[in-house]
């Protein structure tokens, strides 16, 4: 599992399974008796990293704003997540993840409009889309840069979702796991 994180943080979602393979030290027959193919694979990865999204969820002071750090801090990974979850909708095995994600959001949207952080139009979608957009961007953007591109990046997201009693906050103040 952590060869495969780091092929996949290096190369992308994309990338040969024999490098995951010759990464753990295995055979690539037994990578495939594991994981018959790269969704199987991805969405064993990837439910790591949605767990420690439901776990910053379930903090009852967490925010989008402490999601976004999170995003930021898990960039590519979270890139190659959004990739598996937007090409391949309609899989089963990936579907849930999406759900699963769309439900810590929908959970931060909630508690962030309750608490007048967020306008009343913004709706658990419009979030998922900037984090899309905010993943991939950054999946692109030289790790040097990352920092400042999600800071600008949040800024525009937060200008167009907050609420009248919102105060701009910057990606990575609040605290994370």
């Amino acid at each position: 599992m952590s060869a495969a994180r780091e092929i996949f943080v290096d190369t992308g979602l994309h990338a040969p399974l024999s490098a995951v393979a010759k990464k753990a030290g295995v055979g690539q027959g037994s990578l495939y008796r594991h994981f018959p193919d790269r969704v199987s694979l991805a969405v064993a990865v990837f439910d790591e990293n949605i767990e420690e999204l439901e776990a910053l969820a379930e903090r009852p002071e967490s925010s989008l704003d402490d999601l976004l750090a999170l995003i930021i801090e898990q960039a590519l990974v979270s890139k190659a997540l959004i990739d598996l979850i937007t090409a391949d909708i309609d899989d089963p095995r990936v579907a849930h993840l999406g759900t699963r994600v769309q439900d810590v959001v929908d959970t931060l949207v909630a508690r962030d409009r309750e608490a007048g952080l967020l306008a009343a139009h913004v709706t658990g979608a419009d979030v998922m889309l900037a984090v899309s957009m905010l993943a991939g961007v950054l999946g692109w953007t030289p790790a040097d840069r990352r920092p400042d591109t999600a800071r600008r990046a949040w800024a525009l997201f937060h200008s167009a979702f907050s609420g009248p009693s919102a105060a701009p906050t910057t990606p990575g103040a609040a605290a994370t796991s």
